[in-house]
């Protein structure tokens, strides 16, 4: 997901997907009107598919948080959901037919928190993905994300049964001031206690999320959260920066990283980047390496899914009403919003909607927005992208469709001359500058898209 911001500084937009769904529009409004997903997949590969199951539920929200999520789940409403979700994934599996093989190679439970579900509830969600679409938990890679309130021990015991390869849980901060400040209700206690029993599950790779720029954190306090999931030795670190985004709790507050409607706050710009390189340069110094800007992978780690990037490729099926799936002409999904009773409104129509046969939500992707959209997911990359390989999809070189950008990455220095001919790799700075640079390979149809989306 691609959040913008008004600073042209280094922390510009947070990229992890594009087109962003503030460019998608519905698609009723299209010429050709509301696609069946029956067409839009005749065509497409399905022998090695990737599926995504979003739970919109948490419970409580951060206050950094804009993801599609809803606090609570009252009157049975995760049993409703659920009951969508079934009748989703069997119209979407009808949609995929039979003519070919369908497989799927990866799979995720994400929100929201999927394990806001109660144990049996999980039992039924691994079941959506098992017997309705024909995924194979236990011999594909399996991501599920969790939270220190919700990795509970029989929930836990459920996900590593049912064939989980890797848990991801937010922590953002070890430190109780600073979990505050980022209106997180939580204690270091409890976060050590859900690591534990994290542990004890035995699932393969863990994934802690940490965050760095919290109003009051210093390069000392930063220091703890790290040193604090280093002790766990996990498998990922993500190191994340703080946004403050629209309709968000934080936003609302008035805080005063949130006093910067016009221009870059540059002691602010000039904190998160001196606690990233110092957090970066800590993790390579115990034994991590860099995948990304984000992501950080233990050296001896067994890698149980994609990295980041791999997630965007074409034929991703996502079910539920906060997920994205990707064909490769159009992305689609259901309505997007950030605001409370927005996001209640559109969780309670996915849940009394019959007919899942047709995309709601999307946006077409052409030819100039498919080489876009690869060499901005594979330049992200800390291995960065054979040109050879941009030609064999394209038949055309990098530096021919983007001689503008790639000259302008250049001359910042964001690009590592040493990498050699045909591969285009970013340098450090380059990677510290992620959030910079992804931005300058949106199309202006993108942006013009974004800038005319009306938040809600």
């Amino acid at each position: 997901m691609t959040e913008t911001t008004h600073s042209t500084g280094p922390y510009r937009s947070y990229i992890y997907a594009y087109p962003h769904k503030t460019a998608y529009r519905p698609l009723d409004a299209h010429p050709a009107g509301r696609p069946a997903l029956r067409e839009l997949w005749a065509a497409e590969r399905k022998d090695a598919l990737s599926l995504y199951l979003h739970i919109p539920f948490c419970e409580v929200r951060c206050g950094f948080c804009n993801l599609f999520t809803r606090i609570g789940a009252p009157e049975e409403l995760t049993t409703r959901y659920l009951d969508a979700l079934d009748r989703q994934a069997t119209a979407v599996r009808d949609a995929l037919g039979d003519d070919g093989p369908v497989r799927f190679a990866s799979a995720a439970f994400g929100g929201g928190t999927p394990t806001f579900l109660t144990a049996g509830e999980l039992e039924r969600l691994c079941d959506i993905a098992e017997k309705r679409m024909g995924a194979d938990l236990r011999a594909v890679p399996l991501s599920v994300e969790t939270s220190p309130s919700t990795a509970t021990a029989d929930r836990l015991a459920v996900l590593a049964d049912r064939g989980t390869t890797r848990i991801s849980i937010g922590v953002q901060s070890f430190v109780d001031a600073e979990a505050r400040a980022a209106v997180r209700p939580q204690h270091r206690s409890e976060v050590e206690a859900a690591l534990g029993r994290i542990r004890e599950a035995r699932i393969p790779v863990l994934n802690i999320d940490l965050i760095y720029g919290i109003d009051g954190q210093t390069g000392a306090s930063w220091r703890t959260s790290l040193d604090a999931a280093l002790a766990w030795r996990p498998e990922e670190l993500y190191l994340y920066p703080l946004y403050v985004r629209p309709l968000t709790g934080l936003g609302r507050q008035g805080t005063a990283s949130e006093a910067r409607p016009e221009g870059p706050d540059t002691a602010w710009d000039d904190q998160r980047l001196r606690l990233y390189r110092a957090g970066r340069d800590h993790l390579l110094a115990h034994g991590y390496e860099q995948v990304s800007m984000r992501m950080f992978r233990r050296s001896d780690a067994p890698q149980a899914g994609p990295d980041d990037y791999a997630c965007q490729t074409d034929g991703m099926i996502g079910l539920g009403c906060g997920a994205r799936s990707y064909t490769s002409s159009l992305h689609y999904s259901f309505d997007y919003a950030v605001e409370m009773r927005e996001i209640r409104g559109i969780i309670d129509r996915f849940t009394t909607t019959g007919d899942f046969s047709r995309a709601e939500v999307g946006r077409y992707v052409d030819e100039g927005e498919a080489r876009r959209r690869h060499l901005l997911q594979s330049l992200l990359q800390a291995e960065g992208m054979r040109s050879a390989e941009y030609r064999e999809r394209f038949g055309t070189d990098p530096y021919e469709d983007f001689p503008a950008e790639l000259d302008l990455f250049s001359s910042r220095g964001w690009l590592d001359g040493s990498a050699g001919p045909g591969l285009l790799r970013l340098s450090p700075e380059g990677l510290a500058h992620s959030d910079a640079l992804g931005p300058e390979l949106f199309s202006p149809a993108v942006r013009a898209a974004m800038a005319a989306y009306e938040a809600k």
